[in-house]
């Protein structure tokens, strides 16, 4: 038989470290180990129980006995049998002492095996899933080591966050940011559940996000164990795509077609992984799959009877007003450009802020409650509106009364509530172009642009006059926004919180290059920090990320500023702070009911950010605003700025 090759590890720096009589935990390459130290000897004995996988390191030593800490059986502290002649004693392993320090010797470590995680994690990688946020815990074990093999050879990005919900809000801002997928990663039972807001803000947001839980083993499904829950029963409403991974699955191609429905539906995939699945070797002509082949071009062309209609109906108009959403956010400089050529106003949607910049001759702000009286006004005034990607939600407002034509990628989304005149299905950009060589030299609309810089100017004056408000109780939103406005890096990604900061931030600031990232659809409070971390995932620091939050919506994840600092992350994070649920204190008036339970009691939001390594100031006046936010723009590592604010100057 051939000779064990022994490797030695030191465990124990300083015997003195361990006292007579008492056992601790220690760790060999990889390999858990028991080490107790009884009349005068030192043993290494395997620290998993043989029962229920109990750490023996965390047991004790009671009348000459190691005893389990998770059940009580006793086991010999020195050689590991089990009493009364039982064949489930520990393994044991050899010790030496030298220098006063205390060695363990172990077979050397075989090569890893690629396992089922192995394969399913590079695939994942090969399709462009590159960020993954999440919590590693117990039943996720097998595939966060697949992934930590991934980080190690630079393919991967992995960040470990306070809680799951913040994972999978942080992966939908990727996903509304780039339309690409990025991973969140949670435990069974609580972890998997906690991420549910998050992936529901992806879904109804149509931002693509692959959700990865890990699940107890399959033999004990279905006996109540400890935090099992049916993880493909609970995702069946919220996922497009939603499978558990099992031993004799097809692992790559499971990976593969989750990927591919995130990416086509823009939706939510979800795969659940059995802890035992996790480990398991995988099949020797099991290979990692690329997308290569596998994903079609989404340019298409809309049906040619739509592209005469809306042609004809263009050709006739003399005062059009293209209406952008979300939806339009990879094609805006075409949009723009094909708004240059018509002469006509260009609004947006509150989740379409700043896919023109306020700034443009054309741009006329945000359309809805959230909005400018401009965009408004041009709608009003319009004889046609043409729409690229938008949901026409009732927060949006746009009035069915005009002729409209509409322009989506998804057939659904055309004609969803009412009646449109033009329902145009096609890829925005493609339809652009075949516009565009359709309308060539038979365009005979009105020019609006003056009409435009008129409306700003009334518009910006009516702003000033706000500003002349002011509180003994706080600083006013108009006023907060007025100097972001002047501040904030014209290449900003901004996450946006709901709530009253949500709605004077559609109307105040100003977009110069910015992008924008909010809960659309689903309005979750507590978007705005956890976004941010995704946002600066997504561009890194080549652009500067911006949360604006209130103090109900900070608190929700507040522990994320921690994430921030763990990764370096220079996000600025601004926080309205009225001690108040202000939009819902605005709502129960409006509703003619009592203002109830909506006050908040805040910590020092500042002095918190202090406290987790972060930059932190408060201001309190509207004289020192200026001033400290300049401070606040220019720091180098996560920021926290804190402005009081009177809820009842909005």
């Amino acid at each position: 038989m051939a000779e064990k090759n022994i490797v030695w590890y030191k465990i124990l720096g300083n015997k003195n470290e361990l006292p007579e009589g008492r056992v601790k935990t220690v760790t060999a390459n990889h390999k858990g180990i028991c080490l107790t130290h009884y009349k005068g000897k030192f043993s290494a004995l395997d620290n998993r129980c043989p029962h229920q996988g109990g750490p023996l390191g965390e047991g004790s030593i009671e009348n000459g006995m190691l005893r389990c800490p998770w059940h009580g059986w006793d086991f010999d502290p020195c050689t590991g049998n089990s009493p009364g002649g039982h064949d489930d004693g520990i393994e044991t392993f050899p010790i030496k002492e030298e220098d006063n320090a205390i060695f363990v010797g172990l077979e050397e470590e075989a090569p890893h095996t690629t396992t089922i995680s192995d394969v399913m994690v590079e695939t994942m990688i090969n399709w462009g899933v590159t960020k993954v946020f999440g919590m590693v815990g117990h039943s996720n074990l097998g595939l966060a080591d697949a992934m930590r093999r991934q980080e190690n050879k630079g393919n991967l990005n992995f960040y470990g966050i306070r809680h799951e919900g913040a994972a999978a809000f942080a992966a939908s801002a990727y996903g509304k940011l780039t339309g690409k997928p990025a991973a969140c990663f949670s435990i069974a039972g609580p972890g998997a559940t906690n991420m549910y807001t998050g992936l529901w803000d992806a879904k109804v947001d149509r931002a693509p996000i692959l959700a990865l839980t890990g699940q107890v083993k399959t033999q004990v499904v279905g006996t109540g164990n400890f935090q099992e829950v049916d993880l493909v029963q609970g995702f069946n409403t919220v996922a497009e795509f939603n499978q558990r991974v099992q031993s004799d699955s097809q692992h790559s191609e499971l990976m593969s077609l989750a990927i591919k429905h995130a990416i086509l539906k823009r939706d939510v995939s979800h795969l659940t992984f059995p802890d035992e699945v996790q480990e398991l070797p995988t099949k020797t002509n099991s290979k990692a799959k690329t997308p290569d082949k596998r994903i079609t071009s989404l340019q298409i062309a809309p049906p040619i009877a739509a592209i005469n209609d809306a042609v004809a109906l263009i050709k006739k108009t003399k005062r059009p007003v293209i209406i952008m959403g979300h939806g339009a956010r990879e094609h805006k400089q075409a949009v723009v450009k094909f708004a240059e050529s018509l002469n006509a106003a260009v609004v947006t949607t509150f989740k379409g802020k700043g896919l023109i910049s306020d700034n443009h001759e054309l741009g006329c702000g945000v359309l809805g409650r959230s909005g400018t009286p401009i965009a408004s006004w041009f709608m009003n005034e319009s004889d046609l509106l043409i729409v690229f990607g938008a949901s026409f939600s009732n927060h949006t407002g746009i009035t069915p009364k005009k002729p409209i034509i509409q322009i989506d990628f998804d057939p659904l989304a055309l004609s969803k509530f009412h009646k449109i005149d033009v329902a145009v299905w096609g890829e925005i950009s493609r339809t652009l172009a075949i516009f565009n060589t359709e309308l060539e030299g038979q365009i005979n609309i009105h020019d609006q642009r003056n009409e435009i810089a008129k409306r700003w100017s009334i518009w910006k004056a009516e702003k000033q006059k706000r500003l002349l408000e002011t509180s003994n109780n706080g600083i006013s939103s108009i006023a907060i926004f007025e100097a972001m406005n002047q501040l904030t890096p014209e290449n900003a990604v901004m996450c946006v919180d709901v709530g009253n900061n949500a709605y004077s931030f559609g109307r105040y600031f100003e977009p110069k290059n910015q992008d924008f990232l909010m809960s659309g659809y689903l309005g979750s409070i507590g978007f705005a920090l956890p976004a941010s971390i995704g946002a600066w995932a997504a561009v890194g620091d080549s652009r500067p990320v911006v949360a604006v939050a209130g103090d109900g919506g900070l608190c929700q994840y507040l522990a994320e500023i921690t994430t921030l600092v763990k990764y370096n992350m220079p996000v600025k994070v601004i926080v309205i702070n009225n001690h108040e649920l202000g939009k819902i204190s605005k709502e129960q008036r409006a509703g003619e009911f009592d203002v109830w339970k909506t006050t908040l009691s805040n910590p020092n939001f500042s002095e918190f950010a202090v406290s987790c390594g972060a930059w932190g100031k408060r201001v309190e006046k509207q004289e020192d605003l200026q001033t400290v936010m300049e401070e606040f723009y220019k720091q180098p590592k996560t920021a926290v700025l804190e402005i009081i604010a009177d809820v009842n100057l909005i």
